[in-house]
């Protein structure tokens, strides 16, 4: 499906998982007018304890995080994760009856794992094999589960009803929760850790563009995450169809015609035919000349 959004759009919707940039609500607005979102009073206050803990620790701790590893070591430790991550993706596939693209994110994982060092490497996505992401909770709307209201969780940021139910599926299902280190409780934490600073580093311009484009940026993260998420539910509803328009351009390259255009042939065609030759217009210029039209009265006795 996917998917998506516009990246810009995209992105602001995941760094609100984290937190956002909070800012109360515009003088004189209303609050709980929004018919999705019955519980904003409360939400923004959630939202706003969210942004002040990000701001005294998560950016922090990412933008030190950003400036001390090199970028390759970063890298390699967003490749890991996600490659992670597609092992839940692909199972969540399979239960939407998307078994293709369960069978694809399958094939990246064992790809990306061997030859691609343990996941360091994205080999797949050079090979053409594109990441279709998936969670729990799409996989409740697509079995019709309703969203209910919007929730801002403290410390993970948006969601609804549903999703919040998905989010404990995920965890419970998350791929580090079921490998060996489980019973490792300092790695797995620090893990868990390394995996929270990761990406939220890579969100850092994401919310330097949120504070200089939204006016109220509750609303506009909450508007945000529920596109974003009635998008990958309806789109595998309708088979990827519908989700988000096509802004593609339509071929426009100088192509042969060929028999699988047959009216543009017969177009062409019809335009050649009524178009005179050269002897013909020099016999028309003959006709209409003076000399032409002269009889018999105007010859000389």
């Amino acid at each position: 499906m996917t998917t998506a959004l516009n990246k810009n759009l995209l992105g602001l919707a995941l760094v609100a998982i984290l937190s956002g940039c909070a800012t109360p609500p515009p003088s004189g607005a209303p609050v709980g007018q929004n018919p999705r979102d019955p519980l904003e009073g409360v939400n923004r206050q959630v939202y706003a304890f969210n942004d002040s803990l990000d701001r005294a620790v998560l950016k922090p701790v990412a933008q030190g995080y950003v400036n001390v590893v090199p970028g390759p070591v970063r890298s390699c430790v967003r490749n890991v994760f996600n490659n992670l991550g597609d092992v839940w993706s692909a199972a969540n596939s399979v239960l939407q009856n998307r078994v293709p693209e369960g069978i694809n994110m399958t094939f990246r994982f064992m790809l990306n794992t061997t030859m691609g060092v343990g996941g360091c490497f994205d080999v797949a996505s050079k090979q053409g094999v594109p990441r279709v992401r998936a969670d729990f909770g799409q996989t409740l709307g697509v079995w019709g589960l309703p969203t209910g209201p919007y929730l801002m969780l403290p410390l993970l940021g948006p969601s609804t009803i549903r999703e919040a139910s998905g989010t404990a599926g995920d965890f419970a299902f998350d791929p580090l929760a079921l490998s060996a280190i489980v019973d490792n409780v300092p790695v797995r934490n620090s893990l868990y850790v390394l995996k929270l600073i990761n990406t939220r580093a890579n969100l850092l311009d994401v919310g330097n563009l949120l504070n200089d484009v939204a006016l109220d940026s509750y609303a506009f993260t909450r508007d945000a995450y529920l596109q974003r998420r009635d998008s990958m539910v309806r789109g595998v509803k309708t088979n990827g169809e519908g989700s988000l328009p096509d802004y593609s351009l339509p071929d426009y390259g100088d192509h042969p015609a060929t028999s699988s255009t047959p009216s543009a042939t017969r177009s062409m065609g019809k335009a050649r035919s009524s178009i005179p030759s050269a002897s013909a217009l020099k016999s028309r210029r003959r006709a209409s000349s003076p000399a032409s039209r002269c009889t018999s009265r105007c010859r000389p006795a």
